[in-house]
């Protein structure tokens, strides 16, 4: 059996992460397979007292609250988070999350035994309050195709919620730091494929996301945020007119979403038109294209 460490980091959303706490708490197997939950407070400005005390009067669940100092944003955040883990599997789900099945700890470990070459796991996320899927989350671009499959090899995952093989993710390295809110998943995503892992979707291991907007970034920030960051990811793995490409698509799709911010527009580009200056490329090995194009990848934004 297969040690289980589920990982959350946590801001200004005291509620949600008290549901969570309660849904882990009801999770069966415990004992056999879960090694701790880890909840990092990232710095929030509201109260976390009910969060505390339902950990404090739980003992059974092994809950160990840390409170930052700073808020170290989604990948610092989780890469802090997995520092202090001991488990080598990790569960990272958010915070505005919870978890469908009771036996989660017991299906997770089947898939990880039953698919040795996976480094990741990709889940099925649906919306908590429809129980429909939830489409942006869904680790391929071709959904129609693949929803109604039970597992498929892919090329990325949701960072909203995942598993991953902690060997893999000491191989690949961390989630990027340069990276504060967004596409975080795919820059970890492509390193683990190119240490020879694979990414499996697994469709019994549900989650269901409530997508809540308290305690997060002002919706411009978040989308230019995303935007940059998936063009550095293009920019660093991918041929260079996917570079071109995802820029030029993704600076359609801010403009649409943040109902023309002009100022957020010319921001995104100055950070775009300097990544060919900052950053390194480390372009796909020829092993792992093949991969990209057998798993029917889209790279081209």
């Amino acid at each position: 059996m297969n040690k289980i460490a589920i990982i959350i980091i946590t801001y200004n959303r005291p509620a949600d992460m008290l549901a969570l706490a309660m849904n882990i708490e009801k999770l069966s197997s415990q004992k056999e397979l879960l090694e701790e939950v880890i909840i990092v407070n990232n710095n929030s400005t509201v109260s976390y007292d009910e969060v505390k005390s339902f950990t404090q009067e739980h003992p059974s669940t092994p809950f160990k609250l840390i409170e930052s100092k700073e808020n170290l944003g989604v990948s610092r955040g989780r890469n802090f988070a997995i520092e202090q883990s001991k488990a080598p599997i990790l569960v990272l789900i958010d915070d505005d999350a919870e978890f469908q099945d009771t036996d989660l700890l017991q299906r997770i470990n089947d898939a990880v035994i039953e698919n040795p070459k996976a480094g990741i796991l990709a889940v099925k996320i649906l919306y908590f309050q429809n129980r429909q899927f939830q489409i942006n989350c869904f680790p391929h671009k071709s959904f129609e195709k693949r929803k109604d499959l039970n597992s498929f090899d892919t090329y990325y995952f949701a960072g909203c919620g995942n598993v991953i093989v902690k060997e893999a993710f000491d191989i690949a390295g961390p989630f990027p730091t340069d990276f504060f809110y967004g596409m975080e998943e795919y820059d970890l995503s492509y390193r683990v494929l190119e240490a020879g892992y694979t990414i499996k979707y697994i469709a019994n291991i549900v989650l269901l996301h409530k997508e809540s907007t308290e305690g997060r970034q002002t919706k411009s920030d978040k989308l230019r945020g995303m935007w940059v960051n998936k063009t550095k990811v293009a920019w660093r793995y991918l041929p260079i007119p996917c570079y071109f490409t995802t820029a030029v698509a993704w600076s359609a799709f801010f403009l649409i979403k943040s109902k023309f911010d002009l100022i957020g527009f010319i921001n995104g580009w100055i950070a775009i038109v300097t990544i060919p200056f900052n950053e390194k490329r480390k372009k796909v090995s020829k092993l792992l294209q093949e991969y990209l194009n057998k798993v029917e990848a889209r790279m081209i934004y």
